[in-house]
């Protein structure tokens, strides 16, 4: 396999790992966040200690999960963009779909 067949090989595979960390990455923030509103509630309706105790649980096991997927994001991030600096140097890949994507990936998972 060429050098440029085995980059645009890489460039989909982060791409598409960057989106997916993205998603995940976002799902467990909106997750953590309904875990906490839930606890919350339990606090101030005055549920039973093991009920508020069980919901603090779940709280943090989410907000470690959010700093779990933020960590392997960043560093997928990175790994995309030494990846699109390559292509870029490379002219038989200018304009090249794949290298569209992962620039579209990165914008994305930089915001």
């Amino acid at each position: 396999m060429s050098d440029t067949a085995t980059l645009k090989r890489q460039l989909k595979i982060k791409s598409g790992a960057a989106k997916r960390l993205l998603k995940e990455h976002n799902s467990y923030r909106n997750e953590a966040e309904q875990l906490q509103l839930k606890r919350d509630k339990l606090i101030a309706d005055g549920a039973e200690e093991w009920d508020v105790k069980n919901a603090g649980r779940l709280v943090e096991e989410s907000n470690k999960m959010v700093v779990d997927t933020a960590h392997r994001l960043g560093s997928t991030v990175q790994e995309l963009r030494e990846l699109v600096v390559d292509a870029k140097k490379k002219t038989e890949l200018a304009g090249d779909d794949d290298l569209l994507k992962a620039e579209d990936a990165l914008e994305e998972a930089s915001v």
